[in-house]
């Protein structure tokens, strides 16, 4: 067990964290939630000791082990992929290390042979025998081939380096383990095999994510910071949002008795229990939302942006055609011959092993690039918008938002207050309006070009990672808004919970030809003769 104890964090004048008070326990997994810049990331680096508090402490059980994903990608690029991952059990691998330095001495006396003794004892005690097979288990179920185990990090690509440090943190069963955004980088596979570990993991877990469906899928309570208050709370982030959600639709409904509430709250918990019966969740984690108290349940004080697409104009039954469209690029070909015909409330989710093939795809369709052959045509009364992965050349003016802003409106919407009312939609307010748009942070520069969509009045929405860089709360929003939408979008997405909830149909692109699926992304991803179509277009 760690607990925290009167915690509190200060710099200068403002306060992240105020007397905060919690325990974390064995066998559950807590889920850190929280607004860009509320301390997630912070809060971790004090549990994990990197970081003291102003005030209060934080206690780890006499005996127990702490892990954490380390976040320098750099730190062990002259040791080999094996050899850093049995370094994340210090105690073990140092014992390695005196044991091969003994066994090395030309000159081998009686103190050495005790000393080794007593070192093949506790060796032997801590599993060493197993070292270098569990850490290549791991390795391997992470996606890293066996012929690799022995090469420097820094001959290995940088996804790669996040897996090696993943698996690092997850060697030799820790006993609390601590991960700061361990899904990015991943693909799907071992992001799937990342959450049956931690579903198998009897220890304790503390983990800041914003992959909604990885929190939903290990976690068995949210710790949500806000305001400077950290609370806990038992369930996953889906329970915890839905749960808040409804708490506080309870409160603006005044006529309702309070018995009337409990009773509403209790019938909501039964549903959600019931419905998380089909997950991977473990029995025993389901079971603690039936224990669960509804006074526990508390209205949420997050604040969420207000993203609504309204069409200025409803599409007509031509959306978008694309012929025969080639693309390559230095000689590499991204898609060959590709055809597709957009209908009438497609939400189509575009999958590939090369995202810069959707990108390159996106940026012909919004006419930012011209394809090497092919042809595509949009119906006539359709009106495109586009959010691209890549906004840096729409924020290098020093321009305020409320003029950066207006540049995108129409000329009968520039009036200020017109502005600010879409700017204020996105959590911009009061002063914050006239923010020079150069400096703005990567979740602010994308809240930013979503009220710039949201100006088009477009009916179809071309969406390219649109929920990078932008917090739960902002994915949330973004989320509910392409559900509702009622006109045409294509978009990728690597966050499984988006791209599941919005599509409606999955097309995939490869160098040899594509994939086209009118089904859900979860339907597409276990469907075994699309997998043995997949591998053949790809080898």
């Amino acid at each position: 067990m760690i607990s925290v104890n009167n915690l509190s964090l200060q710099f200068g004048k403002r306060v992240l964290f105020d007397e905060v008070n919690l325990k974390f326990v064995g066998g559950n997994c807590y889920g850190v939630i929280g607004a860009n810049g509320a301390g997630k990331s912070t809060f971790l680096k004090i549990l994990s000791g990197e970081i003291d508090p102003t005030r209060g402490q934080v206690a780890l059980d006499p005996g127990k082990r702490m892990a954490v994903l380390k976040q320098n990608h750099f730190e062990f690029d002259e040791i080999t992929v094996l050899d850093t991952v049995m370094m994340g059990y210090t105690r073990l691998w140092n014992l390695m290390q005196e044991k091969d330095a003994i066994y090395a001495k030309p000159d081998f006396s009686e103190a050495d042979g005790i000393r080794a003794s007593e070192l093949e004892t506790e060796f032997a005690e801590l599993n060493g025998w197993n070292a270098q097979s569990d850490a290549a288990a791991l390795l391997s179920g992470l996606g890293i081939p066996e012929e690799d185990h022995y090469k420097l990090v820094k001959e290995l690509s940088g996804a790669f380096k996040v897996r090696v440090l993943l698996a690092q943190a997850i060697y030799g069963n820790p006993d609390v383990l601590i991960l700061d955004e361990p899904t990015n980088d991943l693909d799907l596979q071992t992001i799937g095999w990342l959450e049956d570990f931690l579903l198998e993991f009897k220890n304790t877990v503390i983990v800041v994510s914003h992959d909604r469906h990885f929190l939903d899928t290990v976690c068995t309570h949210v710790v949500d910071i806000d305001f400077k208050a950290i609370r806990l709370y038992t369930g996953n982030y889906t329970f915890w949002y839905q749960s808040s959600q409804l708490a506080l639709s309870q409160r603006s409904a005044a006529n309702k008795k309070a018995e009337e509430k409990k009773k509403e709250l209790q019938e909501f918990i039964a549903r959600f229990s019931a419905n998380a019966s089909k997950s991977k969740q473990a029995t025993s984690r389901r079971k603690l939302l039936e224990k669960i108290n509804v006074d526990d349940i508390q209205p949420s004080t997050r604040r969420y942006p207000a993203i609504i697409f309204q069409q200025k104009r409803t599409a007509g039954d031509q959306i978008l055609q694309v012929e025969h469209l080639t693309h390559s690029l230095n000689g590499t070909t991204l898609f060959k011959n590709l055809d597709f015909f957009v209908n009438k409330g497609d939400k189509i989710a575009f999958l590939s092993k090369d995202s810069l093939a959707i990108t390159t795809l996106f940026q012909i369709l919004i006419g930012e690039l011209k394809a090497e052959a092919g042809e595509f045509k949009f119906g006539q009364t359709i009106t495109p918008a586009y959010l691209p992965v890549n906004n840096e050349d729409y924020f290098k003016s020093d321009e305020n938002l409320v003029d950066w802003l207006r540049q995108f409106a129409a000329d009968e919407n520039k009036d200020e207050v017109y502005i600010r009312g879409f700017l204020g939609k996105m959590l911009f307010s009061g002063e914050e309006v006239f923010k020079k748009c150069n400096v703005l942070s990567g979740g602010e520069k994308v809240r930013c070009m979503i009220s710039r969509m949201m100006l088009a009045g477009a009916n179809l929405l071309i969406l390219d990672e649109p929920t990078n860089h932008l917090d739960l709360e902002s994915i949330t929003a973004f989320n509910n808004a392409l559900k509702d939408f009622p006109g045409a979008v294509l978009f990728t997405s690597h966050d499984h919970e988006f791209t599941q909830t919005v599509a409606n149909r999955i097309i995939e692109i490869t160098p040899k030809g594509s994939i086209d699926r009118l089904m859900t992304y979860d339907e597409y991803i276990e469907n075994e003769s699309i997998t043995a179509q997949k591998a053949t277009l790809y080898a």
